[in-house]
């Protein structure tokens, strides 16, 4: 019989990877096949010549292809009379198959203007969207009723499971939670971190404390608001003030049956946080500095909060390098028992090479740092924020906004013709940019850029030309959308791996519906297994996105300063 070949060195270290070591792995070499398509700005399509850079053998497909059939390329369901050459297939097929599942995309493809799942007290100066993301982070079952019948309809603020917060907080016996906003690198320009020698300094600001709200009143959780700005502790205050006011008139009025709020209003305290600071002093002073005295560490009792308990954090949408500062915290903190994360801005975290001090926020983990090509640019990690799922909804629909990217891509082209040191200018024409002609959008942005319309020719044989090749530009726009998700997937997994190497539970779950909250992978880590914290909790999505959300006769009209 013959003798077993052993693996070769390069297999057998594959084999000993985690599958996340793998994906990660996989992720990368994928990402160093096609660095030209991810790193190209889409503004650059006609200056730098980007569609004659894809492969050959992709060209004519791309471009006869219908926007529908686009997006069936982008979503992997297809499309009418679509023919793609096997290796755009195989493109598309590997970049989906490498990012992390996004979860369930059922219901609306909007948030509904009210969330039945929230106490109307607490849906107040809250946009649909953040209602959805407030309610999926911590939501809470409705009281039990024996007399229910089995097949009734749900009340409102009623779901058969408690929810994610409220699960860490059951499993690790944690009843204090930090809520830390999102956060950005004071002195760092465009998310290539500081220029200085010294430590960013990150400031914090869940400006009106509507999740710290929620925990508080809604869960009857003790809740600490870590805020960067002084004045928004004022406005949060306030928030919570009215709420406690409106709790006393709900006895006079006839509403359904609900669970009650909890009258205990969130503890806000201003302050920024230092990532390189020890866990037990991590807080500087607010900027604006406040009129009175320093606030408290929050982390600064013996066993984490004040009373001596552990704590758990959590930070919606903690921007940049908010989200490694916090987990670097996590890890080297015993007061901490868990912590519940949901990154965005990923351009600006800070990459190599920094400041001696400067922490960096990407990579984290010795397991992507040491794998060769894992670097992102600043373009691949501004492309990860993208909200894929309205991409694929636009192409479908055929949506006017589908011209804003060729309309900016021909008006770079006619800056840089006439002024070559202006490139990249960060030009905001208007929100409905994509509903003007191209000479009234161009006139708008040459003035942005200190250019005067009158010598620019925009009517010209070669901006008619340009301006036909709009649906280029779609499809060009569409392969980087491709790959958007897994650059996402290998920030995260970095994240993961950080931690794992510490040795802590953690995983990463799609919670958010992503057609209309497009970051909505959760990082979870606790120092205690995890698995009866997310058991179930892909159901709970499913339950959760139902057309019990619906829009509701006493919606608010909009107000000033909602959030």
């Amino acid at each position: 019989m013959a003798a077993v070949p052993h693996p070769t060195p390069h297999l057998q270290q594959h084999l000993e990877q985690s599958p996340e070591q793998r994906r990660a792995a996989d992720i990368i070499r994928l990402l160093m096949l096609y660095r030209p398509l991810l790193d190209a700005f889409v503004i650059d399509f006609f200056t730098d010549g980007l569609w004659a850079q894809l492969p050959p053998a992709w060209q004519p497909a791309l471009t006869n292809a219908t926007p529908v059939q686009l997006a069936g390329l982008l979503g992997g369901r297809g499309g009418p009379g679509a023919a793609w050459p096997l290796s755009l297939l195989a493109f598309a097929a590997a970049a989906r198959a490498l990012a992390f599942p996004r979860g369930y995309l059922g219901g609306s493809p909007r948030p509904p203007c009210q969330s039945s799942h929230l106490h109307p007290l607490l849906r107040r100066h809250v946009k649909p969207k953040k209602q959805h993301e407030i309610q999926r982070l911590g939501k809470v079952g409705a009281l039990p009723n024996p007399l229910r019948p089995p097949n009734s309809p749900q009340l409102p603020n009623s779901s058969p499971h408690p929810q994610l917060l409220q699960r860490l907080s059951q499993a690790t016996g944690s009843k204090h939670v930090m809520d830390i906003g999102a956060g950005q690198v004071r002195a760092g320009g465009h998310g290539e971190g500081p220029r200085g020698s010294s430590p960013p300094e990150l400031s914090l600001s869940p400006p009106q404390g509507h999740l710290s709200r929620f925990l508080a009143f809604g869960l009857g959780l003790s809740v600490t608001a870590v805020e960067s700005d002084g004045r928004l502790v004022g406005l949060a205050e306030r928030f919570d003030q009215e709420l406690l006011r409106e709790l006393g008139k709900t006895k006079e009025h006839k509403r359904p049956p609900m669970r009650p709020l909890t009258p205990q209003a969130p503890q806000h305290v201003a302050g920024r946080l230092d990532p390189a600071a020890p866990w037990g002093e991590f807080l500087l002073p607010p900027n604006p500095p406040g009129p009175g005295p320093a606030a408290r560490n929050p982390l600064g009792g013996p066993g984490g909060s004040e009373d001596g308990g552990q704590v758990l954090v959590t930070g919606l949408h903690a921007c940049g390098d908010l989200s490694p500062a916090l987990l670097c915290h996590f890890a080297r903190s015993p007061a901490v028992a868990a912590i519940a994360l949901v990154g965005c801005c990923y351009m600006k975290l800070s990459t190599a090479p920094q400041p001696p001090g400067c922490p960096l926020g990407y990579p984290l983990s010795t397991s992507v740092a040491a794998l060769p090509g894992h670097q992102l640019s600043y373009r691949a990690r501004e492309a990860a924020c993208h909200a894929l799922e309205e991409y694929e909804r636009r192409l479908r629909a055929g949506s006017p906004h589908l011209r804003a990217h060729c309309y900016r891509a021909v008006l770079e082209s006619l800056i840089r013709a006439a002024d070559p040191v202006k490139r990249h200018l960060g030009l905001q024409p208007g929100r409905k940019a994509h509903a003007l002609s191209f000479p009234q959008y161009a006139h708008l942005g040459l003035l942005l850029a200190g250019l005067d319309p009158a010598g620019v020719p925009l009517d010209s044989g070669d901006v008619g030309a340009m301006l036909e090749q709009q649906h280029k530009v779609v499809a060009f726009c569409t392969l980087g959308q491709l790959l958007a998700p897994a650059v996402e997937t290998l920030i995260l997994l970095d994240r993961l791996l950080y931690l794992r190497e510490q040795g802590f539970h953690c995983a990463l779950v799609p919670l958010f519906n992503p057609r209309f909250s497009p970051r909505n992978l959760v990082l979870v880590a606790a120092r205690t297994p995890l698995a009866t914290v997310l058991a179930g909790l892909d159901k709970d999505s499913k339950d959760g996105d139902s057309s019990e959300d619906e829009d509701l006769g006493e919606a608010e009209s909009p107000r000033e300063g909602q959030s």
